[in-house]
């Protein structure tokens, strides 16, 4: 489930690729058995393709990454969080447009 620009985030290095990046940080919050996360994939490959060296889209097994899902309260997925300078600036719950997506990116790059 990742293209070559997608970035797999994991509890070890969501510190360093999320909340250190210098540039905004797209994060889908998924699932292998989660059917609406599926959808979303192939949303993430476009966009980290389309924003590739502007900004950083990325993905979290939340199964295999407890961790960091608890500690942004990961109730529910799909869950796709903006992050700008470390900071949560957008979240997402469930699939939306692309366009949603790419318009929060957007507005972070702004």
């Amino acid at each position: 489930m990742a293209s070559d620009a997608l970035v797999e985030l994991t509890d070890d290095n969501f510190q360093e690729k999320v909340l250190q990046s210098a540039v905004p940080v797209m994060v889908d919050f998924w699932a292998e058995w989660c059917m609406p996360c599926k959808m979303v994939a192939p949303l993430m490959e476009q966009l980290a393709g389309e924003y590739d060296g502007k900004a950083v889209v990325g993905s979290v097994d939340t199964d295999a990454n407890r961790n960091i899902a608890m500690q942004f309260g990961i109730t529910a997925i799909p869950t796709v969080m903006v992050f700008k300078g470390g900071q949560l600036v957008k979240r997402f719950v469930g699939v939306q447009a692309k366009t949603e997506y790419a318009a929060a990116l957007d507005e972070a790059l702004g």
